[in-house]
């Protein structure tokens, strides 16, 4: 299995679900190598054995570096490049930038490389090493599994290298698209390029809510047998009922995400404005941080709120747990969202919660309040009668922990392990 992060050290959804994913197939009799760019050594061994890839020297026996930029087409011009040129002129320029990657490439055969494992502006080059590396971990470890899954576009290239080099089946596993992090008219080609590829490459495609699968059929053209839905989970064990102190009586409303233009963070701020106007009582939380973060900075303070508006900045572990235990309403009003884990574990955390249509978690969760991304009066109605009526509270409180209760990562990964059997032969 091919992965960009694990716990402890995460930056969003793809790590919990990948964990929540191989102690769901440990469960049910499956072992996994679990690969990543760059492991601390705190990760949990005991559900996966993990496979440190800045510990693995890339073989030279594994494939020639002209024939593997060819097939992973990973040509990238140099941003001092002038962009007015003749096809001629770009054709000529793109060869020397192909044989100056191909020498940097080459120096570093036989050596390790070491990754950052981060999202970094060097990402694209990052992972096409990690697809070498990728490559070279498959080929020594070819005994010792029967299937290899790739999670998300990060680790496709590293999930085809080890396809055509073992010849072992290839499941793709789609968390989100280039659709849903920057819309319809703002999709990063290379990305989508690669998106693309891995599923055409792949014998199965596994998609997080019916909502992804769609885009995938739809947008990038996969044939629908190919597609199945898999619906995330949420983990309960080790769950503890943590007991904090709050420092203000107030009720408290939290959105717990990346500040990006996908999570729909403005119509959160939106909402908490229009709530202000007819109770006094509640403070709202923006817990997480991300390109946007200033822009939302700014917007609350031109909405005179900010007495009432907290951003706490990045939350990890159990600063996670202690913010749900301080919340009376959790909001998740994303734009696009292929399915979105964190209502989950608020529910789970009797915390009631809000989410967009636009979500693949509204597929799953009945007793989640649903509403369109964009209606921010129907999001702050929402968000009021939660803060208003202990009775609809409660309501939600109890039969939102009783429907979470059942999404257990042992029943995914039960779906998963079917999946596998069908492709080995």
């Amino acid at each position: 299995m091919f992965g960009w992060e694990f716990p402890p050290h995460i930056a969003g959804g793809l790590g919990t679900a990948c964990y929540g994913i191989v102690k769901g197939l440990a469960a049910n009799g499956v072992k996994t190598l679990f690969v990543m760019p760059s492991a601390f050594g705190d990760e949990d061994s005991s559900v996966a054995d993990i496979i440190n890839a800045s510990d693995v020297a890339v073989d030279t026996s594994v494939c020639d570096i002209n024939e593997f930029l060819d097939k992973v087409s990973f040509i990238r011009i140099g941003t001092n490049m002038i962009p007015y040129v003749s096809s001629d002129e770009f054709r000529e320029l793109a060869e020397l930038e192909k044989k100056r990657q191909v020498k940097d490439f080459s120096i570093r055969y036989g050596q390790k490389y070491k990754f950052s494992g981060k999202y970094t502006s060097n990402l694209m080059e990052e992972v096409a090493r990690y697809a070498m590396v990728g490559g070279t971990i498959a080929m020594q470890h070819k005994d010792e599994f029967d299937v290899i899954h790739a999670h998300d576009w990060l680790t496709y290239l590293a999930g085809i290298a080890a396809r055509k080099l073992t010849g072992k089946p290839l499941i793709v596993h789609v968390h989100a698209t280039s659709f849903d992090r920057g819309g319809s008219d703002n999709v990063d080609t290379r990305v989508y390029d690669i998106e693309k590829m891995g599923m055409e490459a792949a014998d199965k495609v596994v998609a997080v809510s019916d909502l992804t699968r769609n885009i995938v059929i739809n947008r990038y053209g996969i044939s629908p047998d190919k597609v199945i839905t898999v619906h995330n989970a949420v983990d309960f064990s080790g769950r503890e009922n943590l007991k904090v102190e709050r420092g203000v009586k107030d009720k408290i409303v939290t959105f717990l995400g990346r500040i990006t233009f996908q999570k729909g963070p403005e119509y959160f701020i939106e909402a908490a404005a229009k709530v202000l106007k007819r109770t006094e009582n509640v403070r709202f939380v923006m817990a997480g941080s991300g390109d946007m973060m200033s822009r939302c900075i700014r917007h609350v303070a031109k909405l005179g709120i900010s007495d009432r508006f907290h951003f706490t900045g990045f939350l990890r572990g159990q600063e996670v747990g202690k913010m749900f235990a301080l919340s009376d309403v959790y909001i998740m009003p994303s734009v696009s969202e292929p399915f979105g884990i964190s209502p989950l574990e608020a529910m789970r955390s009797n915390v009631p919660s809000i989410i967009s249509r636009q979500s693949g978690a509204a597929e799953v969760l009945s007793y989640a309040f649903k509403v369109d991304f964009w209606d921010v009066d129907a999001m702050a109605d929402a968000i009021y009668a939660l803060l208003t009526y202990p009775s609809l509270s409660r309501f939600a409180s109890v039969h939102g922990y009783e429907e979470v209760d059942t999404l257990k990562w042992n029943n995914a990964a039960y779906k998963l392990k079917r999946i596998y059997e069908s492709v080995i032969k």
